[in-house]
């Protein structure tokens, strides 16, 4: 089971709500935001004044739905397939023709949990393919749009506290997600010169919408392990990335976030 993807049941509505417009007049795109996290962080940014690029995998119904919702105008959805260079290149030659990016958040990922001596080999591929192979495609062309239109942007690339302390039957998954973060570092380094920064937000259990069947004594026992005791949910997240975004992190880069309730110290 993903931390971050936890099939819980979802509570009530937050009350943490985005404050300010620090993000207004930014063009920002967010992978694999058709549902969960993905939705939840375009829909803080979009009421903090960004424009947002939507995209999606498969389920364009969800992603339009999710565009439709969006406070403000401006917003667009578009199909990508992080793991294939074909897919990343016609996706930013589709968004760059109708203006700048200011900042991307890599969100999209997959699970394909398996005890690595069940594991197969494809599962393990297909998850560093598109975990990792996928962050690496999308800010390659971020970093290149970025420079060429000489903007100071901000990349956020979503990790897990999985691939911090690891997690038996998810050796791919964490592998994948401790890969991001190497990757985040590195090449921060490579692009501070030209104002463009990197940071990683690597959130713990988090409540969405996507359901499963846990048994009280599975929720009490991960509750057990949180020092603040609860789950988090999308907004949590939401916010951090926000402010990753906006200027009021500007002297801040290849640093990673740990939003978990003090799950892993």
């Amino acid at each position: 089971m993903t931390p971050e993807n936890s099939p819980q049941e979802v509570p009530a509505k937050s009350v943490l709500k985005p404050t300010s417009k620090r993000l207004q007049g930014k063009r920002i795109i967010v992978t694999g935001s058709s549902r969960g996290i993905g939705a939840g962080i375009a829909s803080w940014i979009a009421s903090e004044g960004a424009s947002v690029v939507v995209t999606y995998s498969s389920n364009e119904a969800s992603a339009q739905a999710v565009t439709k919702s969006l406070a403000g105008t401006g917003h667009i959805c578009l199909p990508l397939n992080v793991s294939d260079e074909r897919s990343v290149d016609g996706f930013f030659a589709k968004v760059l023709e109708t203006g700048v990016i200011d900042g991307f958040v890599n969100n999209a990922g997959i699970t394909r949990d398996q005890l690595i001596l069940r594991m197969k080999t494809d599962d393990f591929d297909s998850v560093i393919g598109t975990n990792l192979r996928g962050t690496f495609l999308c800010s390659r062309s971020a970093v290149k749009a970025m420079m060429k239109a000489k903007i100071k942007g901000s990349i956020v690339n979503i990790t897990s506290v999985v691939g911090e302390m690891g997690n038996a039957g998810q050796s791919n998954y964490a592998a994948s997600k401790a890969g991001v973060e190497g990757l985040t570092k590195s090449l921060a380094k490579e692009v501070a010169s030209r104002g463009i920064r990197l940071n990683c937000i690597a959130p713990g259990f988090i409540v969405t919408e996507m359901t499963g069947a846990l048994t009280d004594e599975q929720k009490a026992k991960i509750q057990e392990d949180i020092p603040l005791g609860t789950l988090g949910e999308a907004e949590d997240i939401a916010s951090a990335v926000a402010f990753l975004l906006s200027d009021e992190a500007r002297y801040i880069t290849g640093h990673t976030l740990s939003v978990n309730g003090g799950l892993y110290i």
